[in-house]
């Protein structure tokens, strides 16, 4: 299938107005067929009649294309485009065709409950994907309106992006919308569980599998509120009213994104729908979704990008605005120290990576590439250089540029320069510079304190000194804080130290960094003089994106600060400057462990204790360490973790945090206690031990050779639900057995039949560390077969594919060197190439690292 360029849609654009799609889908043998039928009629206009163009399809079956009363030969079709030949000023086109449901999460995927055999169906049109259920311009600048009618068997329930109606029987019928772009096409069907409320005028709906009713149910007020706070606060800070009617909130199976900003239908994965136990952390990132989608219904939505180049202009804006608005209209207030920690790390992650690229790249060259770009640059690092335009600009200017923005291209499609003309506007700034170097040019800056003591122990001098990497070496201008934190002394008797353990911030400073005039050097003279505390911590307050190091002073008294530093957002930031550290190979793996289990015991977040636990064991004690030492750096993480489940208070959300660390961590020795937890005999007093605490636990006793497979068909038989399914996949490709490595790794390479979601948990079970010997062979394999694979499995399933299959604890040169031979190919598929390449990144990483050992 054709991928469209970019020039191909400029042109196109150029030629075409699009004004309506009605669309008409039969789905009413949903239950029994792997097909629907599939009627367009499309109305749109050509600025130069006589020329030609084409629209795209990808059918079972192309039955029927009318243009203007005219029939064309369905043998026309060339892969997925439809040539239209001397066109109308005005055309009307009408496409039947027979659809094959999908089992990837694109087009109309078709998903049988596993809990109660009910089958379901729910569309993803994003990126390119409307074209596989209905046909059209599958371009985001060919904005139409959508009406959409659907035949679905009697009983079942239909939504889509505009308000519907049932006909009789199963006929379901749908106001046109709004100007939408194809890739916001919604529509959902079957026997869905539904709640519905109303705010401020605005109907609002929950939707969900008929089998977690129960537990929306449970949610539903929760998701109300959250919805109508976030719907109040955007009306604040936009000042234009959501404008697509509705807004309706479905939690769908199988979906292969957090979620979509359908308008009038946004789509969840419905893994939030919470069956099991959580922590306020998953809640908290729920709330973000749920107000980042939201935030597309202004960004990308009422306007759209004109080309996937800007990208940004949709992820980068939901992502600042969703973790701003979460933490200003909902209960999670903390919103931001997760950002600061987790999110953010992803950002690092990609932009140190060769397949870096600017925020706002020049150009994409098509909509294949465009799906690369989703990705921790547009969405974390994006989100992190607006809260630093916001910073440098004000409330005020900021929102007032916004508002300008969305009132001149409301319903249409706009660019980068569009956006900084309005903002230039309302600042009064001329905004040009500060594109150019922050999204147009790739890679981060690290900051470094540069810090001389007087006689007298004092700061003498503070400087920021700025550098970039040789291949990027751009310096830019960040408004930072710069925090002195220092142990809390007693207010009776400042000469003695507070008996408790608490590292507060004694002064901050917030400064401009900015290399025209200072060099990339920047003193920070408001130090000059200061007693020195315990920590001296750049970006204080996070407004910028850089990586930031520690002064000599501050690195050695790390581990008795972090217990100790009481601002949690602080403790993040310094949390994630030790994790780069360990990254850069800058730091020794070893310590960084002891660091990590020292601090875990004192950890009262959350979200910092689950970010910490998941690199040190996954990414540290699994990969950094040298095989030799795993064994102890995994004990050491345990021991931390059963330390803070035996302080926890029962039932706490740091309760079930340290649990599942401390299964993460388990080694052969602590088989006895994982069986215990499983059969009652030893589970911590208010930890639940659900189902999904239960198949973790299974995970690791399968990874550690303790699980036979009557135990995972035992406990599916017990779980017969979507998430069960997934998790006895995984399992049984865990479990260090060469039959069963066998088998999961024909999947891998070979099954046509499974969906994604079985495919990628068989995929992400396969590795696992301390199973090097066993899995060696298949370290050649990926390498040899992963390219063949990607002629045939579709990009949004090859993008993930690619990475969960990677021989990640391969940790070793000769992997590396085929790593890099593959990539050398080139014939290699962009998707895998893009999706190895980063992996390979991370296994060099993983390899400097253990030099340090």
């Amino acid at each position: 299938m054709a991928s469209l360029t970019q020039d191909e849609a400029a042109a196109r654009a150029h030629l075409l107005r699009v004004r309506s799609y009605h669309v008409d889908l039969d789905v009413s043998d949903a239950a029994t067929s792997d097909t629907f039928t599939s009627t367009t009629t499309a109305h749109f206009t050509c600025a130069a009649p006589g020329q030609d163009t084409f629209i795209e399809i990808k059918p079972a079956t192309l039955h029927e294309v009318v243009l203007n009363g005219v029939a064309l030969d369905p043998a026309s079709l060339d892969g997925n485009r439809f040539p239209l030949t001397e066109l109308a000023a005005d055309n009307t086109l009408i496409v039947r065709a027979t659809m094959l449901y999908s089992r990837t999460g694109e087009g109309l995927h078709r998903f049988v409950d596993p809990a109660d055999g009910e089958v379901y169906l729910a569309a993803q049109s994003g990126l390119d994907e409307a074209q596989r259920i209905f046909a059209c311009f599958d371009q985001p600048d060919l904005k139409a309106s959508l009406a959409v009618t659907v035949d679905a068997p009697a009983g079942w329930l239909v939504a889509a992006n505009g308000a519907g109606r049932q006909l009789d029987g199963g006929r379901w019928e749908f106001t046109p919308t709004r100007p939408l772009p194809t890739y916001l096409a919604c529509v959902i069907a079957g026997p869905y569980h539904v709640r519905t409320d109303k705010h401020d005028g605005i109907p609002l709906g929950l939707y969900c599998r008929r089998s977690l009713a129960e537990d929306l149910d449970k949610d539903a007020e929760e998701l109300f509120d959250i919805t109508r706070r976030c719907l109040d606060r955007f009306h604040e800070l936009f000042g234009i009213r959501y404008p697509f009617g509705k807004y309706d909130q479905a939690f769908v199976p199988e979906f292969n994104w957090g979620a979509m900003e359908n308008a009038g239908l946004v789509a969840f994965r419905d893994e939030y729908v919470f069956r099991a136990a959580v922590t306020d952390f998953e809640r908290q990132t729920r709330a973000m979704i749920i107000a980042h989608e939201m935030a597309h219904m202004w960004f990308g939505d009422l306007v759209t990008m004109r080309w996937w180049d800007d990208l940004w202009l949709n992820e980068s804006f939901a992502e600042y605005l969703g973790y701003r608005v979460a933490a200003e209209a909902t209960q999670y207030t903390g919103a931001w120290v997760s950002f600061a920690l987790g999110r953010k790390a992803w950002g690092y992650r990609a932009d140190q990576r060769l397949s870096t690229h600017p925020i706002a790249p020049e150009r994409v060259a098509d909509t294949e590439h465009a799906l690369m770009n989703f990705d921790g640059i547009s969405y974390a690092k994006g989100a992190s250089v607006l809260r630093q335009l916001v910073a440098w600009l004000g409330d005020d200017a900021f929102f007032a540029g916004l508002r300008e923005h969305f009132q001149a291209h409301a319903y249409g499609n706009a660019t980068l320069a569009d956006l900084l003309a309005a903002l230039s506007a309302s600042s009064g700034r001329d905004l040009t510079g500060w594109a150019r170097v922050w999204l147009r040019e790739a890679q981060v800056n690290t900051l470094r304190p540069v810090v001389e003591l007087g006689p007298d122990g004092r700061y003498a001098s503070v400087e920021v000194e700025q550098t970039a990497p040789d291949s990027h070496p751009v310096l830019r201008p960040h408004r930072i804080g710069v925090g002195v934190y220092a142990m809390a002394v007693d207010a009776d008797d400042p000469d003695a130290v507070h008996s408790s353990c608490a590292v507060v911030l004694r002064e901050r400073h917030e400064i401009d960094l900015d290399p025209q005039t200072d060099g990339g050097r920047t003193p920070v003279p408001a130090l000059t003089g200061v007693a020195p505390g315990d920590l001296l911590l750049l970006n204080d307050g996070d407004l910028t994106f850089a990586k930031v190091r520690f002064d000599a002073a501050s690195t050695a008294a790390l581990p008795r600060v972090l217990p100790c530093l009481v601002d949690p957002l602080a403790r993040a930031l310094a949390w994630g400057a030790a994790m780069d550290l360990v990254r850069d190979a800058s730091l020794r793996p070893g310590e960084f462990v002891t660091l990590a289990a020292a601090g875990l015991r004192a950890e009262s977040d959350v979200t910092i204790y689950r970010d910490v636990v998941a690199f040190a064991v996954g990414d540290v004690a699994r990969r950094y360490v040298s095989p030799s030492a795993r064994p102890a750096a995994l004990a050491a993480l345990a021991a931390a973790c059963r330390g803070a489940l035996g302080e926890a208070a029962p039932g706490s959300g740091l309760q079930l945090a340290a649990a599942r660390g401390l299964v993460a961590a388990a080694g052969p020795g602590d088989v006895r206690l994982l069986r215990d937890w499983l059969s009652g005999a030893a589970t911590p007093e208010g930890l639940a031990m659900d189902a999904e605490l239960r198949w973790l636990v299974l995970g690791r006793l399968a990874a550690l050779g303790d699980l036979s497979a009557a135990e995972i068909d035992a406990e599916y038989d017990r779980d017969r639900s979507a998430q069960g399914a997934e998790h006895a996949a995984a399992c049984r490709a865990a479990r260090p057995d060469p039959v069963a490595k066998a088998a999961a790794w024909e999947i891998i390479v070979a099954d046509r039949e499974l969906s994604q979601r079985l495919l990628l948990a068989t995929a992400t079970g396969f590795w696992q560390a301390d199973q090097e010997e066993l899995t060696a062979p298949y370290v050649a394999r990926y390498f040899a077969e992963m390219p063949e694979v990607a002629t045939w499995r579709t990009t949004n399933v090859m993008q993930e594919l690619g990475l969960t299959a990677f021989p990640r604890y391969a940790v070793d040169e000769p992997t590396l060197a085929a790593a890099r031979a593959m990539l050398a190919r080139p014939d290699l598929d962009p998707t895998l190439r893009r999706a190895a390449a980063d992996e390979t990144d991370d296994l060099a990483r993983a390899v400097a690292a253990r030099r340090l050992t």
